[in-house]
């Protein structure tokens, strides 16, 4: 506690600072933005993950903006969208460094990616790929929306991720950019070089406009400070020694001065090379997992998404905002398999115990589509009502793809949800309150099914009697805004979030016969709170926030490993709560800014039923604490920044306990530095500068008798790069 008694006297301090430039005002906090960015402007950013036009400091929520300078800067140093999230945002977990996100999680729980409002999350078989849908160089800015919240529907327990693509051209004519890159790793091996090259064009004439690009991305060895190759997930999926190709393709028309249709169309595609092999650790002694060269049984783990989105808005319509948007999304999802030591994919009669090889694939297929109507009322313009309707359906299975089995059956979810928003703005917007409701209806169908059989069913599975379960609840939210002065932001907020358990997991487990799933609570829906009060100061140099929440579901989520290392579903009562803290400084030097985000969270869930926690949630499901720092300094054709993650120890305590799961902490520290070099910018970055050696969050605290899971992180890792726009 001595060090958030710190931190918390040092943000007070500096909030309180005499302001000496008034700004904007603006819930709205821009990781990594520098102040010539963002003076006078905050008013104007628009969140469209958040279903209004209304600016951020209108609303009751914890609001964070990762814009296009930022985003750009965390990609070069790291490589993808989830990592710059997770490395700018203090109660969002360490990323795992591979292909799958599974225990990544924002306030304790998972957040809902999104692209353009599209959901990326598959969550009746969530394979956790979710993060990995597109490339960041086609994305202009992300939106995070923190704690439990239906404005997007299904899946925002833990806040929201949206990724927002590029917008349509403001010139006239062609314009575009181009990107160069090259990465190694400390000593320049061969195989662990990795290259990067995209390109966008955009078009516009009159009312038309276009906007097309591809980027391909090839992914070589990653290794540890200590010159070791960095384990490979052969079943999880991994993104080193990879290749990926990202399509994008946006094409806009202007129907009035108003209004617009805009057709989205993206492919992603990263599979792996299939070129080496794990070499288990020893997590006694230390040695981390690691890999050589070698031919895995099987195809290499890959992923696939696709999606296409028709958009049609107008800011003026009859007075009001319309948004109307229908999309199709299909993600196939292909993990490694492994030969023997996975009991669950055995069945005698193919073939002896031990020696049947099988790999899985997740399929889903999503359609959906949106609408919403805002405007201020008539005769009482302080009131902003919003009415919309949600609509999405799902169709998601696992299939064992080397013997053609089903392993989760195919499983149908339909979700209807109408809903409505209020706004209301009280003493010249010195006060606002906030408010409404979203009525979910689910239907979640499966029919009978067979679940596989295994080493501890050898004679076949076990017959399941389908169903067609259906769930409705109203989720309220509301809020109180409290702005006394320009730039100075006090407020309180109740949300519900909504998402199902992972039914994936659950049915396929089923090893009990005469169950019937429309019976069967396990697949009842979760539905998690987030209450948080929070205070920020956007005024002059500064830039504060201080925040604390806490969330609870009765029948929560919790992944929890077997023996084989295949987690399994627990529905247990989940409580959660935090701090967090943000300061940001412009200081008297021209283009030089300092910042420092802290977080504390706490997790407690119910393992003997009583329904009173009792167990401190463990790594899996829950990020360690965390202080970021940083210094930027941007000034006319140069800009650079040095940041560094200080992730603390943890022990994990309760009446379940594994010590060898306690978390030991490490700081990592990376640099960027960018010129403006004719018509391009020139880039030298370092991930990990300092070289450090350490065994990443997620493989410290889970799996403790899995050394083909003990994976190290990168050591010092070099990318130079070429950014030309035009």
């Amino acid at each position: 506690m001595r060090h958030i008694m710190i931190l918390s006297a040092v943000l007070m301090a500096s909030a309180a600072a005499p302001a000496l430039a008034h700004t904007a005002g603006s819930g709205a906090r821009e990781p990594g933005q520098e102040e010539t960015d963002t003076v006078g402007k905050d008013a104007d950013i628009v969140v469209t993950a958040a279903r209004t036009i209304l600016p951020p400091n209108a609303l009751p929520l914890t609001i964070d903006i990762i814009n296009k300078q930022a985003l750009d800067q965390q990609i070069i140093l790291s490589g993808s969208v989830t990592d710059a999230v997770a490395t700018l945002t203090p109660s969002f977990s360490p990323t795992r460094g591979k292909l799958s996100g599974a225990g990544e999680t924002l306030r304790g729980r998972s957040p809902l990616y999104a692209i353009n409002g599209i959901p990326q999350s598959t969550p009746l078989r969530d394979g956790s790929r979710d993060g990995f849908t597109i490339d960041g160089f086609f994305v202009e800015h992300v939106e995070l929306i923190y704690g439990s919240n239906a404005l997007q529907g299904i899946g925002g327990t833990g806040g929201i991720v949206n990724q927002v693509t590029v917008g349509a051209p403001k010139q006239e004519g062609l314009s575009g950019r181009v990107l160069l890159q090259g990465t190694a790793d400390n000593d320049f091996r061969s195989d662990g070089f990795g290259a990067k090259v995209a390109g966008l064009v955009q078009y516009k004439a009159d009312r038309f406009d276009a906007t097309v690009g591809a980027s391909y991305e090839r992914r070589g060895v990653f290794y540890d400070a200590h010159g070791r190759a960095v384990g490979i997930n052969l079943t999880q999926g991994e993104t080193q020694t990879s290749n990926t190709l990202s399509l994008f393709g946006r094409f806009g028309y202007a129907l009035s001065s108003t209004a617009r249709i805009d057709l989205m169309a993206s492919r992603y595609e990263l599979k792996g090379d299939g070129e080496y092999v794990a070499v288990a650790g020893n997590r006694l002694t230390g040695r981390p997992t690691s890999a050589v060269r070698g031919t895995p049984p099987g195809e290499p783990a890959a992923n696939r998404t696709e999606s296409v989105a028709l958009t049609i808005t107008d800011t003026d319509l009859a007075g009001g905002n319309f948004v109307s948007q229908i999309f199709f999304n299909r993600t196939r999802d292909t993990f490694g398999g492994e030969l023997g030591p996975i009991a669950t994919f055995q069945d005698e009669r193919i073939a002896p115990v031990g020696a049947l090889f099988d790999q899985s694939q997740n399929r889903s297929r999503k359609l959906g589509g949106k609408v919403s109507y805002e405007r201020a009322m008539p005769g009482f313009e302080d009131l902003t009502a919003i009415v919309g309707f949600d609509a999405l359906f799902d169709k998601t299975e696992q299939r064992l793809i080397a013997t053609d089995r089903i392993w989760v059956p195919p499983t149908d979810f339909r979700s209807l949800a109408p809903f409505a928003q209020a706004n209301l703005k009280l003493f010249d917007g010195v006060v606002r309150l906030a408010g409404g409701a979203r009525w979910e209806s689910v239907e979640i169908k499966i029919d009978d099914y067979t679940t596989i059989a295994t080493t501890t069913t050898p004679r076949g599975g076990v017959l399941v009697s389908g169903g067609s379960p259906k769930f409705d609840d109203v989720l309220f939210n509301g809020g109180v805004i409290i702005e006394p002065a320009q730039g100075i932001r006090l407020y309180a907020s109740y949300a519900e979030g909504f998402t199902v358990p992972d039914v994936g997991r659950i049915t396929r487990a089923i090893g009990t016969r005469g169950v019937d799933l429309d019976n069967f609570l396990d697949i009842s829906p979760i539905v998690s709170n987030n209450r948080e009060i929070g205070a920020e100061v956007k005024r002059g140099p500064i830039d504060a926030s201080v925040t604390y929440f806490w969330s609870s579901s009765t029948r929560g989520q919790l992944l929890v490993a077997r023996p084989d290392g295949i987690f399994d579903v627990q529905r247990q009562r989940i409580e959660i709560e935090g701090l967090e803290l943000n300061l940001g400084v412009q200081l008297p030097i021209d283009g030089l800014r300092v910042s420092a985000g802290y977080a504390h969270i706490l997790g407690r869930t119910d393992t003997n039923g009583d329904d009173r926690v009792d167990t401190d949630l463990d790594g899996t499901n829950i990020s360690p604490d965390r202080l970021n720092l940083a210094a930027s300094f941007d000034r006319g054709k140069l800009s650079a920044r040095v940041q560094t993650q200080i992730y603390f120890s943890r022990t994990f305590n309760g009446l379940v306990r594994d010590p060898r799961n306690d978390f030991g902490g490490y700081t990592l520290t990376d640099a960027y530095i960018g010129y403006d070099v004719g018509p391009g910018r020139v880039i030298l970055s370092a991930q990990n500068i300092f070289n450090r050696q350490y065994i990443d969050y997620n493989s410290d605290v889970r799996l403790p008798t899995d050394n083909l899971s003990f994976f190290a992180g990168r050591g010092r890792t070099m990318t130079l790069a070429w950014d030309m726009r035009f």
